[in-house]
């Protein structure tokens, strides 16, 4: 019997492994896409590089909170008529200037000045054919786990809920079902848990947004280490707040300097084409993806929530500069 080519789906290796895994359950390949050397989303340009006749749809991450590209990313989509999910688990209640790129490219013609100025604001979710957000624990807003799935495909919408249902059809008899599903549901505790957190959201955005602006101000003028960027045509919605060092810096040794402060850090992210099981199974390599492999040794996420005061950003922000003086 004559094999059939898998379909491949487009994803960064930039992001946490389940943008990876749910495309190999479903028996397809992904494509790995490079990423931009600022906002560390997925590059628009290596994207289109990457389509191939075998591509079915995207995956593109929401890296950080931070919103992608998705003027460029959509465009790429239309003209392949490829399906488009917008994994924004971690940045919940983002928002997207869909205007800001078009008058950006086109700025040598005659356009409308206000057109210019107020554009398209949209939040996230609303990109795509699908979207996904995430309620784990140190999530935005959290249910304790789980997430939800997002589409105005109502067809989408139905297979979802079957599938999150062992299978059962929406009109369907208790013990008949129409596919293959999984127990997905969520419970209602945890739902009642997410419904009065939605009514705290922008106070949760405010305050994130506040420890991200502290931190931002008191590392300005560092030069050996560079704060998260923010494009001005996206409102961010501040998951982690991950600083960039300057090549040659000894990351795990400025780790190791801060853990014995008391200061605990992360590396973000290793890249998911770069690690065993992906290797094993789609023969990746290093040199692959070369911004991805070169951010993912450099960066470092510094203690953040919600409720971070004034004194312990100084003293993490004091402590990190020492640190990379002695060790750059």
């Amino acid at each position: 019997m004559r094999s059939i080519p898998r379909a491949e789906v487009l994803v960064p290796s930039s992001t946490f492994a389940s943008s990876v895994n749910v495309i190999l359950y479903e028996r397809a390949t992904p494509v790995f896409v490079d990423i931009e050397p600022d906002t560390y989303n997925l590059d628009p340009e290596d994207l289109e590089r990457k389509v191939t006749p075998r591509t079915k749809a995207i995956m593109s991450v929401d890296v950080f909170g931070h919103p992608a590209e998705w003027d460029a990313i959509t465009e790429v989509a239309r003209w392949h008529k490829l399906f488009v999910i917008d994994d924004s688990c971690e940045a919940l209640g983002a928002e997207y200037n869909s205007h800001e790129l078009r008058v950006k490219s086109d700025e040598s013609k005659p356009s409308n000045q206000s057109a210019q100025t107020e554009g398209q604001w949209k939040k996230l979710g609303t990109f795509g054919d699908a979207a996904a957000f995430a309620f784990y624990p140190n999530k935005q807003l959290t249910t304790g786990e789980g997430g939800i799935i997002v589409t105005d495909n109502a067809e989408v919408a139905r297979i979802c809920r079957s599938l999150r249902n062992q299978g059962r059809g929406e009109m369907g008899a208790w013990l008949e079902h129409e596919r293959l599903g999984y127990n997905y549901r969520m419970t209602e505790m945890s739902a009642a848990l997410g419904v009065s957190q939605v009514r705290r959201l922008e106070t949760f955005l405010a305050k994130r947004e506040q420890v991200a602006r502290l931190y931002t101000e008191r590392l300005a003028g560092l030069d050996w280490i560079r704060p998260p960027v923010v494009r001005p045509h996206v409102r961010m919605s501040w998951f982690v707040y991950v600083v960039t060092l300057r090549e040659g810096i000894r990351r795990d040794a400025v780790m190791q300097g801060m853990a014995e402060k008391g200061i605990p850090t992360r590396g973000y992210f290793s890249p998911i084409h770069l690690q065993p099981y992906i290797r094993e199974r789609l023969d990746t390599h290093e040199g692959m993806l070369p911004i991805t492999e070169s951010v993912a040794q450099r960066t470092i996420a510094l203690p953040f929530h919600n409720n971070l005061t004034e004194d312990e950003i100084d003293y993490v922000v004091e402590n990190v500069a020492n640190i990379i003086k002695f060790h750059r």
